[in-house]
């Protein structure tokens, strides 16, 4: 008979061995759901892995490694630093899309106007389109008690209307020719977010990202906030007789991820993806707790984590064009990631143990 013995600590080597054993286990079950659906596995999990970086057209893809991997670190990041201190916002896609309408308002508002400070405008309502969004479960949690996890997730429904809203009103394109979305930001020299070295991928959302990594480590790891937030997350009541004010700490942490969430959009609607229409969120808010989670909630593990899902997204492209594979089964690839590594997650904290009927009852 199979039972769970709780270790007196935790498994620091299950703990930093999980994420490896999860990617793993998550090809063999993706294997398999490739193969149910009439593809070779061992093809489509070479296309989606090896491919991006080491085939045919690997220098194309390998830029968009920073491209897609930029914004899920920099929203990362920031739920991160909740999910810590068990505050819990689920709803980073609703900040990174208010974080992207703010930010290409500012800039569309100066339309056609060429100025250096446009684009600097546009990083700071971005991250204030964020915060505020943020704020909203916030300030709901502090004074009313309600949950963050609930009210930050319907939020992000309220956001979709209002992206599709402003795709068909106040930003849509009046040269548009009746079509929604907003003006290009990419023919809009003093707004675009555009490569900082070309071909490498590298734009000031990548950099921003690079700069959040170092922050936090340096945050949580050098700084007596960092302490608190780690010490709520452990050990809620030994925090509160610390003198640990949660209610500052909830509006930190929400209102950080938030920003971040906010930034992401920002540069992705000013670079890759160059204006507001209605399709333009495709889940890097919600594939972001993946990454914060496969990364550990540490930031270099948040890091590599946020490359290899970014590795995923390009992959699960190519899969769809060259096997024809189908957008949701790289959904579900993606989805059992964050299921195996939470379900692994057991061992860090239980054993196992065989033992016979008679003795374990």
């Amino acid at each position: 008979m199979i039972r769970l013995e709780k270790r007196p600590q935790p498994s620091r080597a299950w703990s930093l061995l999980t994420p490896l054993v999860a990617v793993i286990i998550t090809m063999f079950a993706g294997g398999l759901l490739f193969a149910a659906l009439g593809k070779n596995p061992f093809e489509a999990i070479r296309v989606i892995f090896y491919d991006p970086l080491f085939g045919e057209f690997a220098f194309y893809y390998r830029p968009q490694l920073l491209v897609k991997g930029g914004p899920l670190i920099l929203i990362a990041i920031g739920l991160s630093l909740g999910f810590r201190a068990g505050i819990w916002n689920i709803g980073a896609e609703g900040q990174y899309i208010m974080g992207a309408i703010c930010g290409a308002g500012a800039g569309l508002a100066f339309y056609p106007t060429e100025s250096v400070l446009i684009f600097p405008l546009m990083v700071i309502a971005g991250a204030l389109g964020g915060w505020a969004w943020a704020m909203i479960p916030a300030v709901l949690k502090v004074k009313f008690g309600t949950n963050e996890i609930l009210v930050s997730l319907m939020l992000v429904y309220v956001a979709e209307q209002m992206l599709a809203s402003m795709s068909l009103g106040l930003l849509k394109n009046p040269e548009g020719f009746g079509f929604p979305g907003s003006r290009n930001l990419q023919g809009y020299e003093s707004a675009f977010n555009s490569e900082l070295i070309a071909g490498t991928g590298m734009h000031w959302g990548v950099v921003a990202a690079f700069i959040a990594v170092i922050l936090s480590y340096v945050l949580l790891n050098k700084h007596i906030l960092g302490y608190n937030i780690r010490l709520t997350g452990e050990a809620p009541r030994a925090a509160r007789f610390g003198g640990v004010n949660p209610t500052r700490l909830i509006l930190f942490c929400l209102g950080i991820s938030g920003m971040l969430a906010g930034l992401a959009g920002l540069f992705e609607v000013s670079g890759p993806a160059g204006q507001i229409s209605i399709d333009f969120n495709v889940g890097y808010g919600f594939t972001a707790i993946i990454v914060a989670f496969l990364g550990r909630l540490h930031p270099v593990g948040i890091l590599l984590a946020g490359l290899l899902m970014a590795l995923t997204y390009i992959g699960g492209e190519i899969a769809q064009g060259t096997l024809s594979l189908p957008a949701a089964a790289i959904q579900v690839f993606q989805g059992m990631l964050l299921f195996f590594l939470l379900a692994l997650d057991v061992l860090t904290n239980f054993r196992i143990r065989l033992a016979a009927k008679g003795a374990a009852a």
